[in-house]
């Protein structure tokens, strides 16, 4: 008797495909991942920045590449050894457990050892083609991202503002690639990067308190939930980027081209910024935030311009 099609078992060609959300991804975009390539960017930008900054006359195009890659190592090690150390609090926030980490892709010991390499050839290939100078520091931006940063996310709020020394490092050492020596306009770009980042973390931590709060970070809108003086702060340090931003004309690096842009560029980061402290929303944090995000980049525009007007390239 045969078997009526109801209760047939299906051949392997006829069974239905496996949803597409359970298709494990690829294991090259897991570790691509890892290495947080947003950040790694603006990072390398601002070394771009600082080092343009630093090269009034003919740009050395061979440093200046070393420069980039270098930083870009070292930037992308830091971040795939920050996964490995905060895996186990990436699984506990819903934005984060889906990391290639907490979710079980890529194991710790990979990670370990690819991110341990990423900043060794950073480090290795920044101190004999651009100086030592700029080696070191590229290895000390990575240590206390690593080792005082990320340990102080859980213990205070302040670590949002000590944070900001890691994260404008690189643009000094673009500066120090350039020159061999820590200058006034290697400081200037510096100052930029580090209030730079106020309001740029602090709109992302707002966005994602209740996951900060769920892994027990020290976040400022976890400990304090009204949000005021996370609003208060952004909003300072927004104002605040205004003259700052003027500091490389104050150093001699930079002519009124840079001056007038860098007006513009802090009165339209300063209009979100704005709203988020009348309003303290979702919504508007994220404008502050991609606010944040199109200023690195639109300020290395007017560097270039700056440069192309006076200099030439």
């Amino acid at each position: 008797m045969s078997i009526p099609n109801r209760e047939r078992p299906l051949s392997p060609a006829a069974a239905p495909a496996a949803p597409a959300a359970v298709v494990r991804p690829s294991v090259l975009r897991d570790y691509v991942t890892l290495t947080k390539p947003e950040i790694t960017f603006l990072v390398t930008i601002s070394a771009l920045a600082g080092f343009l900054l630093g090269s009034p006359g003919a740009l050395d195009a061979w440093t200046l590449a070393f420069t980039l890659v270098g930083v870009a190592l070292a930037s992308a090690g830091g971040c795939v050894l920050n996964h490995y150390l905060e895996r186990g609090l990436d699984g506990e926030m819903r934005r984060t457990m889906d990391r290639p980490l907490p979710a079980g892709r890529v194991s710790p010991n990979a990670a370990a050892a690819f991110g341990s390499l990423l900043v060794m050839a950073g480090v290795g290939l920044l101190c004999p083609l651009t100086n030592p100078l700029t080696g070191v520091m590229a290895a000390v931006t990575v240590a206390l991202y690593l080792f005082v940063y990320t340990p102080l996310k859980r213990k205070t709020t302040w670590n949002t503002l000590v944070g900001t020394v890691p994260g404008a490092l690189p643009a000094l050492g673009g500066w120090t690639a350039a020159t061999g020596d820590l200058g006034a306009g290697g400081w200037a770009i510096f100052a930029i990067l580090a209030v730079w980042q106020m309001p740029h973390f602090l709109s992302l931590a707002w966005m994602y308190r209740k996951d900060y709060g769920r892994a027990r970070y020290a976040m400022l809108p976890v400990v304090e939930p009204t949000g005021r003086t996370t609003a208060a702060q952004t909003l300072f340090f927004t104002a605040l980027l205004i003259p700052v931003g003027l500091t490389p004309c104050m150093a001699g690096v930079a002519g009124w081209l840079y001056a007038a842009g860098a007006l513009a560029l802090g009165g339209a980061f300063l209009v979100p910024a704005l709203a988020f402290h009348r309003t303290r929303s979702v919504a508007d944090a994220r404008r502050v935030l991609k606010a944040s995000i199109y200023y690195i980049p639109a300020l290395v525009g007017l560097i270039v311009l700056d440069r192309l007007f006076y200099f030439g390239f």
